[in-house]
């Protein structure tokens, strides 16, 4: 599978800020690095902040975060990259962007070099989709 321009130009803007660094000896930022793009075709990033007792930050949330910021909701693509290659979003994150607006069940998420497929695959029978198909 050939990627698009725009989705190789996502991976890259989150390999950009990937890059693990310390905050101390015992914790560290930038082991996992994420990038968004929006309906608005605007790009956020964000980087795992990895602290102790559960406080830390993905890196999605921390580009979902930056998303927020100018009151966007809607994601159309979203990849994590770290030192091994693409990852897929952990549980915790496909909830968080499926919260942040229902339509982002149908956004694309990169999963690996040849690979994408919609938070919707990620998450089947939702219970968001289950509400809204009920009323």
């Amino acid at each position: 599978m050939k990627m698009e321009k725009t989705t190789l130009q996502l991976i890259e803007a989150a390999r950009a800020v990937y890059g693990e660094f310390a905050l101390s000896e015992h914790f560290t930022v930038g082991s996992v690095g994420a990038a968004v793009r929006t309906a608005r075709g605007n790009i956020s990033t964000g980087v795992w902040i990895d602290l102790a007792c559960g406080i830390g930050v993905c890196a999605e949330a921390a580009a979902v975060a930056e998303m927020l910021k100018p009151r966007e909701t809607r994601i159309t693509e979203i990849v994590a990259v770290n030192q091994y290659g693409i990852l897929a979003p952990c549980g915790r994150c496909r909830e968080m962007i499926a919260q942040v607006d229902s339509r982002n069940l149908d956004c694309r998420v990169i999963i690996g070099e040849d690979r994408i497929v919609t938070l919707r695959e990620l998450l089947p029978e939702h219970w968001l989709a289950q509400i809204k198909n009920n009323k």
